[in-house]
C-alpha cells in the first residue's frame, strides 16, 4: 500500500496540480484516507475528489504497470527527481519507462511549435545533438514538429534522452512517434509521464505536462513558437520557476518566428550555437562537458545505398522550402506514386522530413554541407 499512496493521486484529475500538491508530504492523512477516514480541514474541492478516488483500483493498476517495466517514482522515494520538488505544484508521481540515468544528468528542454518550417527543424536536430554530444540530457515533449527533430537530434549521437508525455506511458501521441519513443529507450533515455495508464489524449493535460518539461531541466530553449504555441507555456514555467530562457531568433514574418522573437525581446538568451546555451552553466556544470572539438559531422543516416530514383527526388527537393508531391513529380519527372515510395526510403535514410501541409524537404544542419554533397 504504501508505495502507491502518492501515485494513487495521479487519478485526481479534476483538482488543479497546486491544490493537489497540498497533499504532498502528507502521508499520514493520505493512509487514513485510504483506510477509510473523512477528510478534515482540506479544500472543499479536494475532500469532493478524494471521496470518488478508487485507492484499491489505482493500486491494482500500477502494479500492472510495474510488471510491464514501468517505474514508478512517488513524491517520497529517493529517486524523484529533485529538481521537480522545487515547483510550487510538483507531480504526486511519474511513471517512468527506460532509464533513470537521465535524472541525474544536467539537462535542458528543445521545444516548439509543431507547425515548424525546415530551418526550425533543422536547427532543433542540430542544437540537440551537440547538446547530447557535451554531456547534457536533452528533453522534449514528442510532439510533431520541432520536439520531433530535438529527439531526433539526441539520438543521432552517443547521450541520453528523455521525453515527456501528455499521456500515459503507454499511450504515446501522436501515434507515429511510437518508433522514435522505442528508439528513445533503446539508445538508454526515458519516457515520463506523470498522467496514469491509460489516459488519453486530452488537451488540457498538454499544456500542464509542460511544467514537468521545464522542471527536469536547467533551462528551456524555444527554437519556433507561434504567438499561441505551447512552447511559450513552457518558457513561462521556466521564468517564473528561475530557469534560463533561450531562444533561437528567426524570420520577422513567419508565424513561428513570433514567439522566439519575443522572448528575445523580452531578455532571452538569443543562441546562434549551442555554446550561447552552455556559457549559461555555472563552472560545475560545465566541468562534466565535453568538448565540442570532435563531434561526429552529418547526422544519422546516409545516402550511400540510396536507389537511382531516390537520388533523383533528392536532387529535386529544396532544404529551405517544403515541396508538395506534385511540385516533386514536376520537378523530378517521376510519377507520384513512385514518389510516395521513394520518399520512404529518403525518410529512413534521414535524407528527408515531412512538413505541415504534406510538403517534404531535405534534412541537413545548418551548419554543416549536406549529405548529399558529403556523400558524392
Amino acid at each position: 500500500m504504501e508505495p502507491y499512496l502518492y501515485s494513487a493521486l495521479t487519478r485526481l484529475t479534476s483538482l488543479s496540480t497546486v491544490l493537489r500538491a497540498e497533499l504532498l508530504g502528507k502521508k499520514a492523512l493520505l493512509r487514513s484516507l485510504r483506510e477509510g477516514a473523512r477528510p478534515v480541514k482540506l479544500h472543499p474541492n479536494i475532500s469532493k475528489s478524494l471521496a470518488k478516488l478508487d485507492w484499491e483500483g489505482a493500486e491494482e493498476a500500477d502494479r500492472a504497470a510495474e510488471k510491464e517495466g514501468v517505474t514508478i517514482l512517488s513524491w517520497d522515494d529517493p529517486g524523484y527527481p529533485e529538481s521537480l520538488r522545487s515547483l510550487p505544484d510538483p507531480p504526486p508521481a511519474l511513471y517512468v519507462k527506460g532509464s533513470l540515468e537521465v535524472f541525474s544528468l544536467p539537462a535542458i528542454a528543445v521545444v516548439g511549435s509543431r507547425l515548424c518550417t525546415v530551418y526550425g527543424q533543422n536547427v532543433a536536430r542540430t542544437l540537440a545533438k551537440e547538446l547530447v554530444y557535451a554531456g547534457m540530457a536533452v528533453v522534449s515533449g514528442l510532439a510533431r514538429g520541432i520536439d520531433t527533430a530535438a529527439h531526433q537530434g539526441s539520438l543521432a549521437v552517443e547521450g541520453h534522452a528523455a521525453a515527456v508525455l501528455g499521456t500515459g506511458i503507454d499511450r504515446i501521441y501522436p501515434p507515429e512517434n511510437d518508433g522514435l519513443m522505442q528508439n528513445i529507450l533503446d539508445r538508454g533515455g526515458a519516457i515520463i509521464s506523470e498522467y496514469p495508464p491509460g489516459t488519453p489524449p486530452l488537451p488540457r493535460n498538454f499544456p500542464v505536462r509542460n511544467r514537468v518539461i521545464s522542471g527536469l531541466t536547467s533551462g528551456v530553449l524555444v527554437v519556433e513558437a507561434t504567438e499561441k504555441s505551447g512552447s511559450l507555456v513552457t518558457a513561462r514555467f521556466a521564468l517564473e520557476t528561475g530557469r534560463e530562457v533561450f531562444a533561437v531568433p528567426h524570420n520577422i514574418t513567419s508565424r513561428t518566428g513570433i514567439g522566439p522573437n519575443t522572448l528575445i525581446q523580452k531578455g532571452a538568451k538569443l543562441v546562434q550555437q549551442v555554446a550561447d546555451v552552455l556559457e549559461e552553466f555555472p563552472p560545475d556544470t560545465c566541468c562534466r562537458l565535453k568538448p565540442l572539438n570532435d563531434i561526429p559531422a552529418g547526422t544519422e543516416g546516409g545516402d550511400s545505398a540510396l536507389s537511382a530514383k531516390a537520388r533523383v527526388l533528392f536532387d529535386a527537393m529544396s532544404a529551405d522550402e517544403g515541396r508538395s508531391i506534385d511540385r516533386l513529380s514536376v520537378e523530378s519527372g517521376l510519377s507520384a506514386p513512385d514518389i510516395l515510395t521513394v520518399l520512404v526510403e529518403l525518410q529512413m535514410a534521414g535524407l528527408c522530413v515531412e512538413l505541415p501541409g504534406t510538403r517534404y524537404a531535405r534534412r541537413t544542419s545548418p551548419k554543416e554541407p549536406n549529405e548529399w554533397q558529403t556523400h558524392s
